[in-house]
């Protein structure tokens, strides 16, 4: 048997990202239903260089898809609004930290739910405040 500890999985952060969904106001949670959030070890290449990262460790998270401010002058959306969470720079960034994990991937999928609403820095701010107070912490 061996023992030690064992980083987080990507079933593991998209558990966290589950439970973090659910700390959404309910008000604003019935716009979310339809963004689907996918953890991957790293940001894609194509992603990597059309945000001219130096390092595939620089993104937490990114959200993909036409926030809502936006869909009307769209018209008909062909791709799926989306939350990439990214397993290796977040647990590198918890490590560095110290920052606890649910808290972490919580601040990023509020912070990616606020670029599908358009929101401000500001708003994103006090929306996760609410979110922490449900969560408890």
């Amino acid at each position: 048997m061996t023992t030690g500890t064992y980083a987080p999985t990507l079933d593991d952060i998209e558990a966290l990202a589950r439970a973090a969904l659910d700390t959404i106001p309910g008000e604003l949670r019935r716009y979310v239903h339809d963004v689907v959030v996918r953890v991957q070890d790293f940001p894609d290449a194509e992603t990597c260089r059309d945000m001219e990262l130096e390092s595939e460790f620089e993104l937490l998270g990114l959200y993909s898809g036409v926030s809502l401010d936006h869909e009307e002058a769209v018209g008909v959306r062909e791709d799926v609004n989306m939350i990439f969470l990214y397993r290796r720079p977040l647990l590198d960034y918890w490590c560095e930290t110290g920052e606890e994990l649910t808290h972490l991937v919580r601040h990023v999928i509020i912070h990616e739910i606020g670029h599908h609403f358009g929101l401000s820095d500001d708003d994103m701010e006090a929306l996760e405040r609410l979110a922490d107070e449900r969560a408890g912490g």
